[in-house]
């Protein structure tokens, strides 16, 4: 009976052990599908961070698919707008051209948007005018190239002061030759401010902007001069050309003038027998401007060649004078170059115009000085060594020469260009409020112009700097500069 007893007590144990166990595992099958729910909603937001990844990884191509497509259809139209170029210099009437130098000036070019002016700055014969039609009846804002006009009115206005160029303003301590030849935007509006927006505008018109060259060439285009600008806009017209429009023939008269001591000539292209023996050069007028400042403005215009913004065209066999000029003109870039060689003895005067990417990184400064290079030969290219130690047939004394050829490590480190890396910021800061000041005006060696003459003077608040990349340009200094105004 015992054993009977212990046979059920340990039958019951084994019931009762297999029913916990079963129990366990009920309560464990009920658990588990709430621990598969939880790895259920894992799983599942797994493939949620793989589509969101996904579509960032879309976005960013499509991003960079619609930068490509921009370039290459910014490419197709540079690349238009150079083959409508070479279409228009088939057209060139080349009657009465020089062969030689336009085939010069054609290979020079090249396969770019641009068009080139030869002269003879003396007598006023068009050696060779390559795309017509951009040169005589297409009107280019001059961007820097306008800083001859100011430079100009500023000596002979007696703002700069001639026998010492290192000062304009307790904020501008650069010479004018190191303006000059860098390009600085700042100097050239204090300087156009002070001259003020008539007189920049009479100088222009003398050194014949806004009007005619004469050319015995049909449909030339009179260019344009601004009718009316007051406060800053005076002063940024000053350094950029603000609404003016100029020929690349007028730009080679403007500056045959400065190479033959301020006459300025009628162009032409010697279509008769007459006309190819001319030796009298037709002068349309003189230039009301001292020949001291013409003088004054050779030694930047040479160091612009030698060290500054125009050294593309820097040729160490001669000395040329130039001025560059690189701005945006309707959303798209325009580049300039305006010059005359050699020193001693000008026999030619060369500008370039080129636009969109061609008128970028001083390309027009680099098809100027080929076009010297490989004429050098035959118009007798003359080295800095040749005229040291004399005057030369502009009478310009050894230490101007000697100013000019100041090497490019010392002119480097007194300023870095400022053309093309000024573009964007300049945008910004024309539009910005001006908080006006007063200062007084300085008219330089004169006692009958007092000075103290008031003025008004804007300082522009500083603005983000946006840099374009330039790979001729340095870094430009992180201080704005302050600006001066005209007289209301």
């Amino acid at each position: 009976m015992n054993q009977i007893h212990r046979l059920v007590r340990s039958a019951s144990v084994l019931f009762l052990l297999v029913a916990i166990s079963i129990s366990q595992a009920a309560v464990g099958a009920a658990r588990r599908p709430v621990k598969a729910s939880k790895r259920g909603r894992a799983v599942k937001s797994e493939p949620r961070g793989r589509r969101a990844e996904a579509r960032r990884l879309a976005e960013r191509r499509r991003a960079e698919a619609a930068r490509l497509a921009a370039i290459a259809r910014q490419r197709a139209a540079e690349e238009a707008m150079r083959d409508g170029v070479q279409t228009l210099i088939e057209k060139d009437d080349v009657s009465g051209e020089d062969p030689e130098i336009r085939r010069v000036a054609v290979n020079a070019l090249g396969h770019h948007a641009g068009t080139v002016v030869v002269m003879d700055p003396k007598t006023g014969r068009i050696y060779s005018v390559v795309n017509q039609q951009w040169a005589l009846r297409e009107g280019f804002k001059p961007c820097s190239t306008i800083k001859l006009v100011t430079g100009l009115a500023g000596l002979n206005e007696r703002v700069i002061d001639p026998a010492d160029t290192t000062t304009i303003s307790e904020s501008n301590n650069v010479t004018l030759t190191s303006a000059l030849a860098h390009s600085k935007n700042e100097y050239f509006q204090t300087v156009g401010g002070r001259v003020g927006f008539d007189k920049m505008i009479s100088y222009a018109r003398q050194l014949g902007l806004g009007e005619k060259t004469g050319i015995n060439s049909r449909n030339e285009s009179q260019g344009r001069v601004p009718k009316l600008k007051s406060g800053f806009a005076v002063n940024h017209m000053s350094s950029h050309g603000d609404d003016f429009k100029v020929t690349a023939v007028q730009l080679a008269t403007l500056v045959s003038a400065m190479a033959n001591g301020g006459k300025l000539l009628t162009p032409f292209v010697p279509h008769t027998p007459q006309d190819e023996t001319r030796s009298a050069p037709k002068v349309r007028r003189l230039v009301s401007i001292n020949a001291d400042s013409f003088k004054q403005m050779v030694p930047g215009m040479i160091g612009s060649v030698s060290y500054g913004s125009g050294r593309r065209a820097s040729n160490p066999r001669e000395i040329i004078a130039g001025k560059t000029g690189t701005c945006i003109e309707q959303g798209a870039w325009v580049g300039l170059f305006t010059s005359y060689a050699p020193l001693n003895n000008p026999r030619l005067a060369v500008v370039v115009i080129a636009k969109g990417d061609d008128g970028r990184n001083h390309f027009p400064a680099a098809v100027a000085g080929r076009i010297y290079r490989d004429l050098g030969a035959r118009f007798g290219a003359t080295t800095m060594e040749q005229i040291a130690g004399k005057r030369d047939s502009q009478g310009l004394s050894s230490d101007l020469l000697t100013k000019a050829s100041t090497s490019a490590a010392e002119n480097d480190s007194l300023a870095s260009d400022d053309e093309e890396s000024d573009e964007a910021d300049d945008d910004s800061a024309a539009k910005a409020a001006p908080q006006k000041l007063e200062t007084r005006m300085t008219v330089w060696g004169d006692p009958r112009k007092p000075a103290d003459s008031k003025i008004k003077r804007v300082v522009m608040p500083i603005s983000n700097r946006i840099v374009q990349t330039q790979p001729v340009s340095e870094s430009r200094p992180a201080q704005r500069p302050r600006r001066v105004t005209a007289n209301p």
